[in-house]
């Protein structure tokens, strides 16, 4: 179990490129964006369908 630790740090430290740091804010910016979208998206079709439901059940 501490090989696997020593090896996965030395695999992170040593192998693994890392973005640079304007790169990193540049794509966080990209996915909190599409977040919102998503979740705005997500939002809209809940109330329809909560609409829809509240229709169809009032006309019951």
């Amino acid at each position: 179990m501490v090989n696997y630790i020593k090896e996965s740090f030395d695999e992170l430290k040593n192998h693994v490129t890392w973005p640079s740091w304007a790169e990193a804010q540049r794509l966080t910016v990209i996915v909190a964006v599409f977040s919102i979208i998503f979740s705005l998206a997500i939002w809209g079709v809940d109330s329809v369908f909560s609409r829809v439901i509240k229709a169809f059940f009032n006309l019951i």
